[in-house]
C-alpha cells in the first residue's frame, strides 16, 4: 500500500488519497493507520454486504504530508 500511495503522489501528482474500510474490519484498518493516514470521519451504512449495511470509516493523507 505504501507503493501505491507513493505513486499516487508522485507519477499521479495527486494531492489526496483515501482508504475506506468497514468498521469492524480491523485488519483492514490497520493499514491506513499504520501507514500514518488520518481518520477523518466514518460513512454510516456505506455498503450492502450480504443481507446488512456496514459503515465505512475513511482515513485520508495530503501530498503534504506524505513521507517519501
Amino acid at each position: 500500500m505504501r507503493a501505491l500511495a507513493d505513486h499516487a503522489f508522485t507519477v499521479w501528482q495527486l494531492n489526496r488519497v483515501e482508504i475506506r474500510a468497514a468498521v469492524d474490519n480491523r485488519r483492514s484498518r490497520s493499514i491506513p493507520e499504520r501507514l500514518g493516514f488520518r481518520q477523518e470521519g466514518v460513512l454510516r451504512k456505506a455498503e450492502l454486504v450480504g443481507d446488512r449495511y456496514v459503515d465505512h470509516v475513511v482515513y485520508a493523507t495530503l501530498a503534504s504530508e506524505w513521507e517519501r
